[in-house]
């Protein structure tokens, strides 16, 4: 199929699984054409069947803030037409699927049937689509669009909950290349972090206040004072990266913990990790945690969101209640002093990972999903043409 594929291109989980999925799909053979204002953040190579297309954002005196979301309705367009798009898959719910929605019905004036799939994350159901001032807008271009797939259960219910969702919505789990996401041996990076044989506790995220970074901070803190001989890892950049950083110096452990910025691939970091934790406020599933539990690297997560659906059961992490730093304490602490316990563990997170979100267990639910989509599309745009 020719799949045109919209995504945030920035440091996040949505615009990974999207650049990770479009990639997957061309090594499957379809002809992928990514359309963003950026290249997207995982997109490290563009091959011959891998296409990218700027949507250009010009200034004009007559806007106060450029229309962006038109803009990228007419690159759709344009990439539709041109290429013979069989279907755009936008990932983030606004203002992606509403672009694509109305792309899609100037194709459709024009004679082309390029039905819409979108994909929900998180954010824009949880935090953006919930605004009033999104709302309607969200609610229409899910119920506009031709095929609508959720990360987790719990935001597939959570989608439901928020708003007059009136179709289906296929649940289609993140996933990861298990080769890529492995633990590598040999790294000597964790000499430079641990210069004591200290532990290496790990936390990577976006910094936005959803993911509670403090409480990182403070749980590493505890530990310390437990005499727990860890170093703090945090990767990644965001709003709350500096609040973070001053808390550091506030509670005395500065001098232990490295801020590393956003790194990529982050496998390398992982390999020399010995616990994982994210103590988030949400999370529509928690590609972080997979990420690290496909290295070998034991979670402690908060039961909240789609989390539990990716740890419980596994073996490989624990849940603990939201803001419960005590709990946190107490698990992180249990992993990093018992050295059986944390290997046993490592070992079941790995297992679970590549058991059920190998890469090759759920691109082919997107490629039969795309394939029902479009039938179902096309049987309808022939109905209203031989019924005119």
């Amino acid at each position: 199929m020719n799949i045109g594929i919209t995504c945030y291109p920035i440091y996040g989980g949505s615009g990974v699984v999207a650049t990770e999925l479009g990639k997957a799909l061309a090594r499957r053979g379809h002809q992928i054409h990514f359309i963003s204002y950026q290249m997207p953040f995982r997109l490290d190579a563009v091959t011959d069947n891998i296409f990218f297309h700027e949507v250009g954002v010009r200034s004009y005196p007559i806007f106060q803030y450029h229309p962006y979301s038109l803009a990228l309705s007419s690159t759709m367009v344009d990439v539709a037409r041109y290429h013979a798009l069989d279907l755009l898959h936008v990932h983030y719910a606004i203002p992606h699927a509403t672009s694509a929605i109305l792309a899609r019905d100037i194709l459709h004036d024009q004679g082309m049937t390029v039905p819409v799939v979108t994909t929900l994350h998180g954010t824009d159901i949880t935090i953006v689509g919930q605004d009033p001032t999104f709302a309607p807008v969200v609610t229409h271009s899910i119920n506009a669009s031709d095929g609508v797939t959720a990360v987790s259960d719990a935001l597939r219910r959570e989608t439901y909950e928020a708003f007059g969702v009136n179709g289906d919505i296929q649940v289609i789990p993140n996933f990861i290349n298990t080769e890529q996401f492995s633990r590598r041996l040999g790294c000597g990076i964790r000499r430079h972090f641990c210069p004591g044989g200290e532990k290496v506790l790990v936390h990577v995220s976006n910094f936005r206040t959803v993911k509670n970074t403090p409480h990182v901070v403070q749980v590493f803190k505890r530990l310390r004072d437990r005499g727990v001989p860890v170093k703090l890892l945090l990767v990644g950049d965001g709003p709350e990266r500096a609040g973070a950083e001053r808390l550091t110096r506030a509670l005395g452990v500065y001098a232990h913990v490295r801020f590393l910025g956003k790194q990529d691939p982050i496998a390398d970091i992982l390999s020399v990790s010995d616990v994982f934790i994210l103590p988030s406020a949400f999370e529509s599933f928690g590609l972080a945690a997979l990420e690290a539990m496909a290295c070998g690297v034991p979670v402690v997560c908060s039961d909240i969101g789609g989390l539990p659906e990716v740890v419980r059961g596994s073996g490989g992490g624990f849940l603990c209640p939201l803001g419960d730093l005590d709990a946190f304490t107490d698990r992180t602490a249990q992993l990093l002093q018992d050295d059986s316990l944390r290997m046993q563990m490592a070992a079941a997170a790995r297992a679970h990972a590549v058991r059920h979100y190998k890469e090759e267990a759920i691109v082919p639910q997107y490629e039969r999903y795309y394939l029902e989509v479009y039938a179902t599309a096309t049987a309808t745009a022939r109905g209203h043409r031989s019924g005119r």
